[in-house]
């Protein structure tokens, strides 16, 4: 990985903010792993949104293109990771580092957590009766998907504050959001 943004970067600039926990090289955890879960909640709704973008866009094609409910659950899935990463991958591009770097970065930081969600997500999904026959249009698909997301969120923080805690998942990506 390349350190030379964050080695080089002014942290004066960053005294003042709430919320942050300046401490050790990657900002979000302390020198004895402890990461607060306002840390862990803001990486997981980070993730949870470029999921949902996903799973969203992904349930509103499948359903324009009549799709079944197999493969309209995998192009969602696919989609999820794909805007995880993308909005992972934005921030890093715009810190300056080049995006092979920026890609693995975004890897390391979000797979878990993605893959984490999207079996929650998912799995309420399909053992909701009715939910996977749901219509865009019905009350039920929204109600399901908004339980389903809100589920995922609630189990993946957890994981990200243990990730985040030894120095993983999106304790790697901080040193780039300067």
């Amino acid at each position: 990985m390349q350190h030379e943004a964050h080695a080089h970067h002014d942290h004066s600039a960053h005294e003042g903010h709430s919320g942050h926990e300046h401490q050790g090289h990657h900002g979000h955890h302390q020198a004895d792993g402890k990461v607060s879960w306002a840390t862990a909640a803001k990486a997981t709704l980070h993730c949870l949104t470029g999921c949902a973008i996903g799973e969203v866009l992904g349930m509103v094609i499948g359903t324009a293109l009549g799709w079944g409910n197999v493969q309209t659950m995998i192009l969602a899935i696919v989609l999820a990771f794909f805007f995880g990463y993308a909005l992972t991958l934005r921030g890093i591009l715009a810190a300056g580092v080049d995006f092979r770097t920026a890609f693995k970065v975004a890897l390391a930081a979000d797979t878990l957590s993605i893959a984490v969600m999207e079996i929650i997500d998912n799995g309420v999904i399909a053992l909701w009766p009715g939910a996977m026959d749901a219509h865009l249009s019905a009350p039920l698909f929204w109600i399901v998907l908004a339980i389903a997301l809100a589920a995922a969120f609630v189990i993946t923080t957890p994981v990200n504050k243990w990730m985040i805690g030894r120095g993983k998942g999106h304790a790697v990506v901080h040193q780039y959001h300067h």
